[in-house]
């Protein structure tokens, strides 16, 4: 039997259908000022999924997020079946709130086949087990965040998360720009490995631009500074499963013009290469949050 958190996350991934072509997914506030990236990926994955043949599995996917998310109102996702060939599908996805897209989206699906393989090796860290959980904030680090920040980091979340090298993100040191950290869905969720699929999209968005802030000594967690997905790039390559662990192998090769650049590869524990990713951001570091645009 999976957690309640875990149940939740899976629930908020399983859409309404309200057309053919038309989806109703729900929101949840998990302590972001905005709605989470990871959930209108993941959301917007399920959405096109569900128009594409079932032996037709998503391999890549390409986002740009237009506008903030409101956490208290669902996301409509209208799917545009923009091709389907002899191979691979195409869909393009919008995601519409109070009536104004805040996020489009393009995937392509594949029948599956042979063909050459190679890939990258994993990075030589220790095992998930060797590594000690991330110690909960203080009362007295919580009490100096504004309320979002401290609902995220005193909430258990549906993935259980393990940095290889953590860093304090209240007080963050200068570090080059990588890292690496295991994670893995903290339930069992059963075989589905279209769900696995958009659970791993989901869990995509964590970590990801942050490592562009590592040589710079931020973090999303300090007032001033401003932090948003511009843009996300997922590539699916081999099987997995959200709920075994996964290693994220993150790195940042540049940070100008209040963007930064990360990418990451996420293999599985025996060393397979199962995804890739991409993503611009904004950071930007202002004397007053609030009063920026």
């Amino acid at each position: 039997m999976t957690s309640p958190i875990v149940a939740e996350l899976v629930d908020l991934l399983r859409l309404e259908r309200l057309e053919d072509n038309l989806f109703r997914g729900q929101s949840r506030d998990i302590g972001t000022k905005y709605v989470f990236g990871g959930q209108v990926l993941g959301q917007a994955l399920a959405a096109a999924q569900c128009t594409v043949a079932e032996d037709r599995h998503v391999h890549s996917i390409h986002a740009y997020f237009l506008r903030a998310g409101d956490v208290e109102h669902p996301i409509v996702y209208d799917v545009d079946r923009s091709r389907d060939g002899k191979s691979f599908s195409v869909r393009r996805v919008t995601a519409i709130q109070h009536g104004q897209p805040i996020f489009v989206f393009a995937s392509s699906f594949q029948e599956p086949e042979p063909g050459n393989e190679h890939q990258l090796s994993m990075p030589e860290v220790p095992a998930p087990e060797d590594i000690e959980p991330m110690p909960a904030p203080t009362p007295e680090q919580l009490a100096s965040l504004p309320p979002k920040a401290q609902r995220w980091l005193s909430r258990m979340g549906p993935f259980e998360i393990r940095p290889v090298y953590p860093r304090d993100e209240l007080k963050p040191p200068k570090r080059p720009p990588y890292q690496h950290v295991w994670f893995r869905l903290s339930a069992p969720v059963g075989d589905s490995p279209v769900l696995h699929q958009a659970l791993l999209a989901y869990a995509s968005d964590f970590h990801l631009l942050g490592t562009a802030t590592f040589p710079h000594g931020i973090s999303y967690y300090q007032p001033n500074v401003q932090m948003a997905s511009l843009d996300h790039a997922m590539w699916f390559h081999r099987p997995f499963r959200a709920d075994d662990w996964l290693l994220y192998s993150l790195d940042s090769p540049s940070a100008s013009g209040a963007r930064g650049l990360a990418r990451g590869q996420i293999f599985s524990r025996d060393g397979r290469l199962v995804a890739s990713t991409a993503q611009e951001g904004l950071i930007r570091v202002v004397a007053d949050r609030g009063g920026a645009g």
